[in-house]
């Protein structure tokens, strides 16, 4: 087994996760630094034993002080290794893309084997987001193995995470020409994406099948969509023959652009979408004081818990918008609420919205769960992953 200079020797007992094969290692864990390694470097990961574990990038300032690369010691974490697992991870999404689709992630971190790197294409741009020190010690690796599958690679390595790995954000041209107008196709409807200034990498591409699971049940529904952003469940509800969609938002720059991508699909019927710029914790009261009634409501909130030492909080959060929708809801109707937050479990978020349930007195059964596309996998050896968290619900 290799043996080498930099590593990190782990406290007895604590190689079991690796063993397990979990990519992280917490500060915590670690007995001894062996060497000086700098910040994004490839070291070696022993047990107490000395017995070899894996290749890890080293953060020494994160609490997540190293994440795995990989756990076979045949393998050289050099470019053509990135080349190889960035083509695997493409050559994994080529089936989601066709005449109806030009959009997915095509590297989901952890799940693809590359802890830290996210890649979202659009078109012929592919926006890629760095988030860890290992990431951005092979940037150009990373940016060279992208730039064969598409245009333009466009960094948005500005997520508030990289803080926490002692790195600055970074945003602009990676290589390419990025174009003027970025426009992608799903299921027959175009969206205009913002990867310069919008949320995430500009578009939410995890909720594509939740998309057309509501596109499918809005037919001469009035339908309210919470969170609207750039009007993804909008426009599928519109699709979807809605009567009348409520749209609401606190970024009147995201409701522009979803009354721009309405204004793309002309087959839509724009007289029948309206659009509130508002809080909206706020304006589910309001509605609510005004007696509003909808057959089909979406909740898709931002993040409201990065981590577990958030989720006391957040689940007031959940609770409330949930309560307020519930009480919205007609007889029969759907309601599809969501959560993004990594520190709340699939059980605790079905527990809060159980609570606000019996605080609105409404019965409700679930008749759908939701989760994150095929493009976005969940590895077996990290659970973690499985951030994307949703409930279809009946009001009976």
């Amino acid at each position: 087994m290799p043996s080498r200079v930099p590593a990190l020797v782990l406290k007895p007992g604590r190689e079991k996760s690796l063993r397990q094969r979990h990519p992280w290692i917490f500060s915590g864990a670690i007995e001894r630094v062996v060497g000086k390694p700098a910040p994004g470097s490839t070291v070696d990961v022993r047990g107490h034993d000395q017995q070899w574990l894996g290749y890890a990038a080293y953060s020494p300032a994160s609490q997540i002080r190293a994440r795995v690369w990989t756990f076979d010691a045949a393998e050289a974490i050099d470019a053509e290794w990135f080349a190889q697992r960035i083509a695997r991870a493409v050559a994994a999404r080529s089936s989601l893309l066709d005449k109806r689709h030009n959009a997915c992630r095509l590297i989901h971190a952890e799940a693809d084997g590359l802890p830290g790197v996210i890649a979202d294409r659009y078109d012929s741009t592919v926006v890629l987001q760095l988030s860890s020190a290992g990431a951005e010690r092979w940037r150009d690796a990373i940016v060279d193995a992208l730039a064969a599958h598409a245009m333009c690679v466009f960094e948005r390595s500005d997520a508030e995470v990289r803080t926490l790995e002692g790195l600055a954000p970074r945003v602009g041209v990676a290589r390419g020409t990025l174009p003027r107008v970025t426009v992608i196709m799903e299921d027959g409807l175009d969206y205009r994406v913002d990867v310069v200034g919008g949320q995430k990498t500009g578009f939410y591409l995890d909720q594509r099948d939740n998309r057309a699971l509501v596109r499918r049940h809005a037919a001469n529904a009035r339908v309210l969509n919470a969170f609207c952003y750039s009007g993804g469940f909008t426009l599928s509800a519109l699709a979807g023959g809605a009567d009348h969609v409520l749209s609401i938002d606190s970024s009147g720059d995201a409701l522009a652009l979803a009354r721009e991508n309405l204004a793309r699909n002309s087959a839509l019927d724009a007289s029948r979408a309206e659009w509130r710029e508002s809080d909206v914790f706020a304006e589910l009261r309001k509605l609510r004081d005004a007696s509003r009634e909808f057959d089909v409501i979406v909740l898709d909130p931002p993040k409201f818990a990065p981590t577990a030492a958030h989720a006391a909080r957040a689940a007031r959060a959940y609770k409330d918008i949930n309560l307020w929708a519930l009480k919205l809801l007609a007889p029969g109707g759907l309601l599809a609420t969501f959560s993004c937050s990594g520190g709340v479990s699939a059980e605790l978020f079905q527990k809060i919205v159980a609570g606000a349930a019996r605080d609105a007195r409404v019965d409700a059964s679930i008749v759908h769960r939701m989760t994150a596309g095929a493009d976005h996998p969940v590895a077996l050896n990290f659970p973690e992953g499985d951030y994307l968290k949703g409930l279809l619900l009946r009001n009976h």
